[in-house]
């Protein structure tokens, strides 16, 4: 069926959303509301103009965090994957920022940049980065050498290897990977304006949790999941209109 896959997705909101009307309806908690005045709490939200001001600064430090993360560490994990020496030197940096925890990292960087965009950015890029270094690093190393060898047999440069072989090869880990970055991402930049200071999508929350507007708490954390969701089906669309035709996924024979 063409439609399967959509059918499925609508099928799934449903059983969440439905699950979701119930447990407020019950209710499992006073702090815990039903889907619909969560809505009706979204509707409100984006009708005053509150819920567009607050992701006009949110975006700022996401978007300038995800794409200095995207450039930076698919450069980085293929310097890693295509040289052991540099692996050895730079993967254990990426790692221990995978294992770190957040939290504890975000006062050492008000203290170095502020309060302001620099430290938000820099708590995205730390969330973000070491997924896609990490993802984009094993697909290029695990890149088949036999396909390899057939470029080198063309007489092929290693510039043209890379970007012709290598690359297309471990394409899909690499988006899986920025797809992973993207989700971090956003934690980051939530986490960032919960823990940093309070402004847009962040500060709805907090401000509605302090006055017990709990709709509007969990619609401000709904929009977040949303917009989420849209940004990874982007990504997934422009992963399948790139490689269209293509047969990928060299990286296991």
């Amino acid at each position: 069926m063409r439609y399967r896959p959509l059918l499925l997705k609508f099928l799934s909101a449903f059983l969440v959303f439905g699950a979701w009307e119930i447990a407020g309806r019950i209710p499992v908690s006073f702090a815990f509301p039903t889907f619909i005045e969560s809505m009706a709490a979204f509707w409100t939200l984006l009708v005053n103009g509150t819920m567009f001001v607050a992701y006009a600064e949110t975006l700022k430090p996401l978007i300038i965090g995800v794409l200095i993360s995207a450039f930076l560490g698919i450069g980085i994990g293929l310097g890693i994957g295509l040289s052991r020496k540099f692996d050895w030197l730079v993967s254990p940096i990426f790692i221990v920022m995978q294992t770190a925890p957040l939290a504890a990292l975000i006062p050492l960087l008000v203290m170095v940049y502020g309060i302001g965009l620099t430290s938000k950015v820099f708590v995205v890029c730390i969330m973000a980065m070491p997924v896609i270094v990490l993802n984009t690093s094993g697909a290029v190393r695990n890149t088949p050498e036999s396909i390899i060898e057939m470029g080198r047999a063309f007489l092929g440069t290693k510039l043209e290897i890379i970007l012709k072989i290598i690359l297309p090869a471990a394409s899909p880990i690499i988006f899986a990977g920025l797809r992973l970055g993207v989700s971090a991402g956003f934690i980051g930049a939530i986490l960032a304006e919960l823990k940093i200071t309070p402004t847009g999508v962040g500060d709805i929350i907090t401000y509605s949790r302090s006055i017990a507007d709990y709709p509007s708490m969990y619609a401000a954390i709904m929009s977040i999941i949303l917009l989420a969701v849209i940004f990874l089906d982007v990504l997934e669309r422009l992963e399948n209109y790139l490689f269209k035709g293509s047969q990928q996924g060299y990286v296991t024979e």
